[in-house]
């Protein structure tokens, strides 16, 4: 093969260097690339005026769009600011399920009950690029059950319901497999409570008992 086939003709000029980036891109896919971009930059402002006005002080703003802000807001977007309390949290909670199952052989079985917890804490021990979700996920949901029921689990307020859907959602997503042939009834959920032990040099005396709040059981 002719060494010289694809070289330019003589005195022909060189094909122009293709532009970086989106100019580089022909016409049609620089409109879509466009409008992808501005779609992203509008959900991103729309996200941020949202949880700003949610965290702000009240005005007049996020009084009148109150329900707008907390359909956006809860419960994925909630926020909170335990960090800064005068006194934080001092107790371990772990959330717990269990399932009741209907085997292959249609006698109905109830599960041991699952650390998710746990499962969540060994996930993220030891990484060090730990999720966020794994982190937050469970145990926002699990605050923003209590903060929506009383203490017979009971809900106080319209977003009772929402917490529980969004709890067993949770649980369920996080819930080992099912045994072969068989299929989940039901689901409980329950918080264990321990109080984190008093330092070594304190005087003070805490009760380290592990405390129980369960559920009712949930239909799936």
């Amino acid at each position: 093969m002719d060494s010289n086939e694809h070289e330019p003709a003589e005195g022909a000029a060189p094909p122009l260097p293709r532009m970086p980036g989106i100019a580089g891109l022909s016409a049609p896919f620089r409109v879509m690339t466009a409008l992808a971009l501005g779609v992203i930059a509008v959900a991103a402002s729309v996200h941020l005026a949202l949880v700003l006005l949610h965290v702000a002080p009240s005005n007049t703003l996020s009084k009148q769009h109150a329900k707008t802000i907390d359909a956006w807001v809860y419960p994925e977007f909630e926020q909170n600011w335990k960090l800064f309390a005068p006194n934080p949290l001092q107790q371990n909670i772990a959330v717990e399920a269990r399932a009741e199952v209907r085997a292959a052989g249609g006698e109905v079985v109830t599960t041991p009950w699952h650390d998710l917890s746990a499962e969540d804490g060994e996930a993220i021990r030891h990484s060090l690029l730990p999720s966020h979700t794994r982190q937050n996920e469970l145990r926002r949901a699990w605050d923003f059950f209590t903060g929506s029921h009383d203490e017979d689990n009971r809900s106080n307020g319209e977003r009772g319901q929402l917490s529980e859907e969004y709890l067993r959602r949770i649980a369920l997503n996080r819930f080992p497999p099912q045994p072969r042939d068989g299929t989940v009834l039901r689901i409980q959920l329950r918080s264990a409570t321990t109080a984190v032990p008093a330092p070594k040099w304190s005087t003070e005396t805490t009760d380290t008992q592990t405390y129980y709040r369960e559920l009712p059981w949930w239909t799936v």
